[in-house]
């Protein structure tokens, strides 16, 4: 049977580092997880016994491609309550999880053959998708510097488009209002079409994230109810788009996925209510994040800039390995903590770095620096 190149992705490696530490469990040891972006909590409270009220009341059949009017209508008082900015909800689409955000958007926005920057390090999803719609990823590569984010300078003509994430993954990183409002700038004087992730925002220490939103309209952003929300298995999220855009997207939900889950969208517009147990949970996250800034160093992970958001630790470990996946291999049999190799996120430097999440409970974040620190006392 033939098979398309366009099928031929490069595999997300956390995945498989997923797997392994599930045959070490499966061995009958206890695995500390610090390798996916995953919250240990679930749902809020308040979105799964409003789905169950909703079940109980009768079938959940489709809902209109753009989602339910009340969620989109929700999403938009969240954007003048958080960044206070007037969004129409004939702007705000719902979207089976983000991964079908970017999707849309690279469907909607370039034609075969376009070219999209990234700034490397970044999520692996994003070259994947890029190539099975056969576009061309273009790595902008970023460093300490500059926080970890591209630069307007990095920008050329022959770009047909930028993605940016605020929080990043896997820096957590953040661009300030001045910062992004540069780029976009830069993307207007070059006709670049410009993409913000905005999925870890709420996860924030220091600082808010700031919406792409606050500085342009004609920016298409992606966000999603798995990270601060707390829904990663329900595949809910939502994109707002320009409002001469709305139909072309509109088209294509339609006839990509038909909407997203009924369901899954009745939990959402509950867990939108929810916000005191949420904050409990960003709570956590900030804890967690003291127990690692301060406790990796004595582990030998000493190389990274401290986090401004989401739940990730991204560390040079240049003096430890130049052979990443070799090394999380190691620290998976001999401590017992799952890592994820930097080759996920940055395919040239990734060889020398590592990225530590810490979206599990803070028991189990002081387990797995402890058994790091043991780790590297012991090593040869």
């Amino acid at each position: 049977m033939q098979i398309s190149s366009r099928g031929d992705v490069a595999p997300f490696i956390v995945m498989d580092v997923m797997e392994a530490a599930r045959l070490e469990e499966a061995k009958g040891r206890h695995i500390i997880h610090m390798e996916v972006g995953q919250p240990a909590t679930g749902a809020p409270k308040g979105a799964v016994e409003a789905l169950k009220s909703a079940m109980d009341a009768g079938p959940l059949g489709y809902t209109v491609a753009l989602g339910l009017p009340a969620l989109r209508a929700r999403i938009a008082e969240m954007y003048l309550a958080r960044y206070g900015v007037h969004i129409a909800p004939e702007r705000v689409v719902v979207t089976a999880g983000s991964s079908a955000g970017f999707l849309l958007s690279f469907i909607s926005l370039f034609d075969i053959g376009a070219k999209v920057g990234i700034g490397d390090p970044a999520y692996p999803s994003y070259r994947n998708i890029l190539k099975s719609q056969e576009l061309e990823a273009v790595t902008l590569k970023t460093s300490v510097a500059s926080n970890f984010q591209p630069l307007p300078a990095q920008l050329s003509k022959s770009l047909n488009g930028l993605l940016v994430a605020s929080p990043s993954n896997p820096t957590g990183t953040m661009l300030g209002k001045a910062e992004l409002a540069a780029l976009a700038a830069a993307c207007a004087e070059k006709d670049i079409a410009l993409i913000s992730d905005e999925i870890y925002h709420g996860i924030e220490y220091n600082t808010r994230a700031v919406s792409a939103l606050e500085v342009s309209d004609d920016v298409y952003v992606i966000n999603s109810f798995s990270k601060y929300y707390s829904m990663t298995g329900w595949r809910v999220g939502w994109m707002i788009v320009p409002e001469d855009h709305v139909r072309r997207i509109e088209r294509l939900s339609q006839n990509l996925f038909i909407c997203a889950p009924h369901a899954a969208q009745v939990a959402a517009l509950a867990a939108m209510e929810c916000d005191d147990e949420l904050q409990g949970h960003l709570k956590t996250y900030a804890r967690n994040r003291e127990v690692l800034v301060e406790g990796l160093p004595k582990a030998g992970f000493s190389k990274f800039a401290p986090p401004d958001g989401a739940f990730y630790i991204y560390a040079d470990v240049s003096d430890l390995t130049d052979d990443s996946r070799a090394l999380a291999a190691e620290i998976l049999k001999d401590a017992g903590v799952a890592v994820t190799p930097g080759l996920d996120f940055d395919p040239e430097r990734g060889h020398k770095t590592l990225r530590f999440s810490y979206a599990r409970s803070t028991e189990d974040m002081v387990e797995g620096v402890a058994r790091l620190q043991s780790w590297f006392k012991a090593r040869p």
